[in-house]
């Protein structure tokens, strides 16, 4: 009686560890915690997209700053060659030259004036773009905190059920033969989790399969008694 007492208990040990089970199982599978995933994939692509356009609005910026200053340069230049020429006194191979020179200088200014406008409007462009980057950030930091917080809750509760079943099965296993306890914890690993099962009407209770009235005697001459088909140990109901 005592074997068979021993059995009882293990079967309810067996029914602890898979609660406990399910209750991991579920801890690891909460929506919640794939929809943080995806919105921490998305932060750190954003993360990624926000440095890229920084750099990007970096070197606009040291770019426009560059053709200011030598489109200020060329004006300088362009306003003391003009004042050379209207003043007049030249030769007319230096009033030539300096015509030119003028000229020169207008197109570069000209030209120094359409880099930068492009510049600006590139500059605008990036950040505007910088902005929607940002904001989505700002978006997402919320929606991760509000994940978050919903996971630690749901873990709680979990974590809880857990604590009780635990609290349980300390409680269930001094009852149990030392050597079949040994038994149960080698078998779980390879079983799914589930080494001891009932046996109802001939039936194993871990791989469902019958058991013939012959194997039934086999079966239950052995202690502990264990399915032949799957080997898990069987507690007759």
């Amino acid at each position: 009686m005592e074997e068979i007492r021993s059995l009882e208990d293990l079967l309810d040990l067996q029914s602890l560890d898979s609660g406990i089970d399910r209750l991991l199982d579920r801890r690891s599978q909460l929506p919640a915690l794939a929809a943080y995933r995806t919105v921490h994939r998305r932060l750190e692509r954003l993360n990624a997209d926000i440095t890229a356009a920084e750099a990007v609005k970096r070197d606009l910026d040291l770019s426009e700053d560059r053709t200011e200053g030598e489109m200020k340069l060329d004006e300088a230049k362009l306003e003391r060659e003009e004042q050379r020429l209207y003043a007049g006194g030249l030769t007319a191979k230096d009033t030539t030259y300096l015509r030119d020179e003028v000229q020169m200088l207008r197109d570069r200014v000209g030209r120094r004036e359409d880099e930068a406008l492009a510049l600006i409007e590139q500059q605008q462009a990036t950040a505007a773009a910088l902005e929607t980057l940002e904001a989505a950030r700002r978006e997402g930091v919320v929606e991760k905190e509000r994940l978050e917080a919903e996971i630690a809750s749901e873990w709680q509760v979990i974590d809880a059920d857990i604590a009780r079943l635990e609290a349980r099965k300390r409680d269930t296993v001094p009852l149990i033969d030392p050597d079949l306890l040994v038994l149960y914890e080698e078998i779980r690993p390879s079983k799914e989790g589930v080494a001891a099962a009932p046996m109802v009407d001939g039936t194993c209770g871990g791989c469902h399969l019958k058991l013939s009235a012959a194997e039934d005697v086999q079966v239950h001459k052995a202690f502990p008694p264990r399915c032949i088909h799957c080997r898990r140990i069987l507690v007759r109901r």
